[in-house]
């Protein structure tokens, strides 16, 4: 009988602790860097492969959802909200690359599997790679909400949009910590993928994306200090709408959001991988 991948030469150890595994985690994908690029550009490369307009889609695709949604809230639902197109694109943007990793990356496993059967492959790679790209397309789509940006006057605050990069690592940490959970959970229960799909759909509507959370019902507005993306978004609309830093509390609040989810994420993940070669 073959030895189990993590009694291999070089493969990591099985980490008890959920701290341990998390932090053994990233010093792995550190020390796999070159790896986690190689794949990142391949990801990024075969994403729109086929494609006539490519790597345009990045910016069609928000547009094209802003169009829709500006239409359905700003016209027909009379959502009043100053500068519409660029409140809504604000909140979109970040959304997408949520709702995209966590679509894409619950597969990432299974869809890995002749990476995964590889014994000294290591796993926790290819979900990663899944945020790491939607984050690049994220990235590259903020050019987009300057421009729609300037074409409503509002001029960007250099200063204010240092306070970004704080809140960019979170939500990296944040949704990484979802994605391994979930890549591991699809490879044992199928039905995983189709569940999130629903879930995200009514996690949209319960983020003051579309609208503004001063319309959410003042008795349960407290609520949304539950839902990590509320937080995300009411951020991102206060640095890239207002020129404002980032609420003290509320990065503290997405900080310990982020460190559970990464935490949780990873000893998840961590173990389950021992059973991923025998299942994809």
């Amino acid at each position: 009988m073959s030895a189990p991948a993590a009694s291999l030469p070089g493969a990591a150890p099985r980490r008890s602790r959920p701290t341990v595994a998390a932090l053994a985690m990233i010093s792995d994908l550190m020390r796999h860097r070159s790896l986690v690029g190689a794949l990142l550009i391949r990801q990024l490369k075969v994403r729109y492969r086929g494609s006539i307009l490519g790597f345009v889609w990045t910016f069609l695709n928000p547009l094209l959802l802003m169009a829709v949604y500006a239409l359905v809230f700003r016209f027909y639902m009379r959502i009043a909200v100053p500068d519409y197109a660029v409140f809504l694109l604000a909140g979109l943007l970040p959304w997408t690359w949520f709702s995209s990793s966590l679509t894409e990356g619950t597969n990432a496993i299974v869809g890995g599997s002749s990476l995964v059967t590889k014994s000294l492959f290591p796993t926790e790679i290819l979900p990663t790679v899944t945020v790491l790209a939607n984050m690049v397309n994220f990235l590259f789509s903020l050019p987009l909400l300057l421009g729609v940006g300037l074409f409503y006057g509002i001029m960007p605050d250099p200063l204010a949009w240092l306070g970004l990069v704080p809140v960019l690592v979170l939500q990296l940490l944040f949704t990484t910590g979802l994605v391994l959970a979930l890549s591991a959970l699809n490879v044992h229960y199928r039905d995983v993928q189709h569940v999130i799909t629903n879930l995200l759909l009514l996690w949209f509507f319960l983020t003051p994306i579309v609208y503004p959370a001063t319309q959410v019902p003042a008795e349960v507005r407290p609520l949304l200090w539950g839902n990590p993306l509320a937080l995300f978004t009411e951020t991102y609309h206060r640095i890239l709408l207002f020129g404002a830093w980032p609420h003290l509390d509320v990065l503290g609040m997405l900080t310990a959001y982020a460190l559970v989810s990464l935490v949780v994420g990873a000893k998840i993940f961590d173990g389950y991988r021992d059973t991923f070669p025998e299942l994809v």
